[in-house]
């Protein structure tokens, strides 16, 4: 299994695990997540960069996985996906070095998937 599918996969199975708790604080956090990177004012496009810059910073490797993968759903190009790590490096400082590594092994992986 590739490391695209693997995460996919893991983040689908846990994900039901935790909507089946049936916690209402829960699914509407879920509910807000999903809502908040729709089109608006804002197109979804921008939003997942926005998330994915955020995500670099706080150093979320799962939470990169998730927007880098919206991102290439939403046919962002390899030019715009390094142009928000060099934003994201900026603000999160050198720190966010690793996370850019793996950020550019996942979008390869990605590209890899659709071939």
């Amino acid at each position: 299994m590739t490391l695209v599918n693997e995460f996919n996969a893991y983040r689908e199975k846990m994900n039901a695990k935790i909507l089946d708790a049936d916690n209402l604080v829960l699914k509407r956090l879920f509910n807000l997540d999903t809502n908040t990177y729709q089109d608006g004012a804002l197109p979804a496009k921008t939003k997942e960069l926005l998330g994915l810059v955020a995500s670099m910073v706080l150093r979320c490797d799962d939470c990169i996985k998730y927007h880098l993968g919206k991102c290439y759903e939403l046919g962002v190009t390899k030019e715009e996906i390094f142009e928000t790590f060099a934003v994201a490096n900026i603000v999160g400082g050198t720190i966010v070095i690793p996370h850019t590594r793996r950020a550019v092994e996942y979008w390869d992986a990605l590209s890899e998937n659709a071939d």
